[in-house]
């Protein structure tokens, strides 16, 4: 005699951090009631020891230390970013955790390519001259025909490579671990070192882990032939930023950074000067494109959970395990 599948969990009452999200959302599931707590104050109207899933805010973790502790009961999280490295130390092991993934892709994948278009055609050298009236016409490398690096083959990577395809860059795709897929040969991390001095550009996109974090340091970078650029639109942890800005004060490397470490950068830190150095401040998926898109997934997930179904995305599965 077989043993009955345990029971779904039951949510019944969804946190969401900001009222427009709460009145968007009201009539998401008649099963669930959906209630503001935006971390700074109590939840509104309701005991936090009744509350079964959380949606964390879009950026900034800080203030959210101990403050799910007093939400005992939590089944779920849900962020709204497609990272997930530090909410895991916010809640017990017993919760699970949902994100965001597919809501930035196409805003994180366009600011990748736009970054690599923005370095290899001079547009960052072209604004500095600007500024001084300074006309200088140059050869720059363009995009075209570069070899690309791409380290992250999750989401975010395929829609970054399906851009550079279209720029008609070559592309070798880099995962965790070697193996084939329906798109052909994806490296592993272990070879970046052999891989790197035949490529012009990296594009970083892996999620930050205990086995990601400071991927691509000193060997790496070192690895990159004289004039590559980098692209980091993942964590700021995955390249070790010391080693990378030896690299570009240097002069023989340059870089295009949505992310680094520690963020943001003290003001008088020598990236921010260094030549060939582009910086933008976190906004691989802070378009407009996300208000109506987080809406449409938050709605799908309070749907699933009002009829007892599993929530998408899950990264880590607590009570659904």
């Amino acid at each position: 005699m077989t043993n009955p599948a345990p029971a779904a969990p039951t949510v019944r009452t969804v946190s969401v951090p900001s009222a427009d999200l709460q009145e968007a959302l009201a009539d998401a599931s008649p099963a669930v009631d959906v209630v503001l707590w935006d971390f700074t104050a109590p939840p509104e109207g309701v005991d936090p020891a009744t509350l079964d899933a959380a949606v964390l805010p879009y950026t900034g973790r800080a203030h959210l230390d101990g403050a799910l502790d007093t939400a005992p009961n939590l089944r779920l999280v849900q962020t709204q970013s497609t990272g997930y490295d530090g909410v895991a130390d916010l809640v017990g092991a017993d919760v699970a955790i949902a994100t965001a993934a597919g809501v930035h892709a196409a805003a994180t994948a366009e600011l990748a390519v736009g970054l690599a278009l923005a370095s290899l055609r001079g547009i960052d050298d072209a604004v500095r001259q600007q500024a001084d009236g300074r006309w200088r016409s140059a050869r720059y490398p363009g995009l075209a025909d570069r070899r690309v690096l791409l380290v992250g083959v999750g989401g975010i990577g395929e829609e970054i490579r399906r851009r550079l395809a279209t720029f008609e860059a070559d592309v070798t795709r880099v995962g965790s671990t070697a193996r084939d897929d329906a798109l052909g040969h994806v490296h592993g991390s272990d070879e970046l070192v052999q891989l790197a001095p035949h490529h012009d550009v990296v594009i970083v996109i892996t999620p930050l882990t205990d086995a990601t974090r400071g991927l691509i340091g000193r060997e790496v970078l070192a690895a990159l032939p004289g004039g590559a650029l980098v692209v980091n639109v993942a964590r700021g942890a995955v390249v070790d930023t010391d080693a990378l800005t030896r690299e570009v004060t240097a002069g023989r490397l340059r870089a295009a950074l949505d992310v680094v470490d520690p963020e943001p950068l003290p003001a008088d830190h020598p990236l921010w000067r260094a030549p060939g150095v582009i910086i933008t401040p976190h906004v691989g998926g802070n378009t407009e494109a996300f208000p109506p898109r987080i809406l449409a997934l938050l709605r799908r997930q309070i749907e699933r959970l009002g009829n007892g179904e599993e929530p998408g995305n899950l990264v880590r599965r607590g009570p659904w395990a």
